[in-house]
């Protein structure tokens, strides 16, 4: 199965259901006045983790998700059925963000953590709530609120406890596949592993966590090199990092330079990653050459490790698992006093219910301008686009209200301003509605 860690896929929530027109007719009942029902709410659109979920192949070829609209308002008062919620299951450590403004909208990290991202719309008032002393028997009602449409960006940074980073070939994929149950591939060639794979380890002590063998780093990845960003992602949630260095010298490159540059392509890319604990692992032990490497390498790590503080140094073979449970434990050690990266939290709330609400006037964002290619005036903004929409304009007595409401938005005076004439038709965007101006 692909490994897909980044999708954006399109929301819309459900539309409220209309508000009905409707009266009273019962024998006993005289002047029984307006008895329309509201419509119902709209489908709200749920994101929810669910720890069975390990990519985002779900999302790669089902990119349109719908809630279902509310049902009409009924006679005698009764409000129409509310549309159920729909939920989208999302694996742990999914970001969301909105794609069209970049707003972040969520860090989904916790098995069961539920994140709204589409409101549903409210449904329609019937003719029951615009009774008035003057308007009695009003027919009146309006259409429900359209369902919020969104654009949203997933994406995927794996969930791990430790994570094994190096140069390609350092011998991560061994290191995996020798203490848990995960079969990553193994070849003698750069780049085998190019998407994350993920092993659960236990201790013979019963303590366990989850290790992540990433995809290995070459220099420049910071900007994009190689793998880059698709790995850079993902080691930004370990808890703790086991830097793996080849001591083979197969690859004539000198251990301490790779350390050094793996360090450096941490630091440019997220200076706090080095803040984390971390072990340097020197990997390939069984090798002819490798104790000299070895000892070389310590004693230039000891005189400028790169790192505020002196890493732990270990050297394990894991063909022979010449030091692996040592190594284990001493990782295990590690994550029991280890931090939580700040990725992991969740913003505090409050513990107080007093709220202070202010109101603030705001006035309404509407733009007016000609469209030649329509012949009229063309007024947008979501204010009076939303109004549009909840205006039954089937029924004149809701028409000369929405004629009310706008002159009361300004709607007259920026047409006024803008140059209308007495004449002119004036469209409201994204809807059929045309009126005639009229000063």
């Amino acid at each position: 199965m692909a490994f897909v860690d980044q999708a954006q896929v399109e929301l819309k929530a459900g539309k409220g259901g209309d508000g009905i027109v409707s009266f009273r007719h019962e024998k006993f009942v005289a002047m029984g006045g307006p008895f329309g029902g509201d419509g119902g709410h709209g489908g709200s659109i749920y994101l929810k983790v669910d720890e069975g979920l390990r990519t985002l192949m779900d999302f790669r070829y089902n990119r349109h998700f719908k809630a279902q609209s509310g049902g009409k308002g009924g006679t005698k008062g009764m409000t129409g059925a509310s549309a159920e919620d729909k939920v989208i299951y999302v694996p742990q450590g999914t970001i969301v963000t909105d794609a069209d403004a970049g707003e972040f909208l969520g860090d989904m990290v916790y098995e069961g953590q539920t994140l709204l991202v589409a409101r549903g719309g409210r449904g329609g008032r019937g003719n029951i709530h615009f009774a008035t002393p003057a308007n009695p028997a009003p027919e009146l009602s309006e259409n429900g609120e359209p369902g919020q449409v969104r654009h949203i960006k997933l994406e995927l940074r794996v969930l791990a406890d430790v994570g094994l980073v190096g140069f390609p070939s350092a011998g991560k994929s061994t290191l995996l596949s020798v203490v848990s149950n995960a079969k990553p591939k193994i070849a003698a060639y750069h780049f085998t592993t190019i998407n994350p794979n993920i092993g659960m380890v236990r201790l013979p002590d019963d303590r366990d966590f989850v290790m992540a063998d990433l995809p290995g780093l070459i220099e420049g990845a910071s900007e994009g090199v190689g793998l880059g960003f698709q790995f850079l992602r993902h080691v930004e949630r370990t808890r703790v990092i086991l830097h793996l260095v080849d001591m083979s010298g197969i690859e004539g490159q000198d251990p301490y330079t790779q350390y050094r540059k793996i360090l450096t392509e941490l630091a440019q890319y997220d200076e706090t990653i080095l803040e984390r604990p971390q072990i340097v692992v020197a990997t390939k032990m069984d090798m002819p050459y490798s104790e000299g490497l070895y000892e070389d390498f310590v004693r230039q790590v000891k005189a400028d490790s790169g790192l505020k503080t002196e890493p732990k140094i270990m050297a394990i073979s894991a063909v022979t698992h010449q030091g692996v449970d040592e190594l284990l434990r001493e990782t295990a050690d590690m994550l029991d006093k280890a931090p939580v990266p700040e990725s992991y939290k969740l913003e505090e709330e409050t513990d107080s219910d007093d709220k202070l609400y202010k109101y603030e006037e705001k006035e309404a964002d509407i733009s007016v301008d000609w469209n030649d290619e329509l012949k009229c005036w063309l007024i947008s903004g979501p204010e009076v686009e939303k109004l549009a929409a909840m205006t039954n304009l089937q029924r004149e007595a809701t028409v000369m209200r929405f004629a009310r409401q706008l002159r009361h938005m300004g709607v007259d005076d920026k047409l006024r301003e803008a140059g209308a004439k007495d004449g002119d038709d004036v469209r409201i965007n994204n809807t059929n509605f045309v009126f005639e101006y009229s000063d």
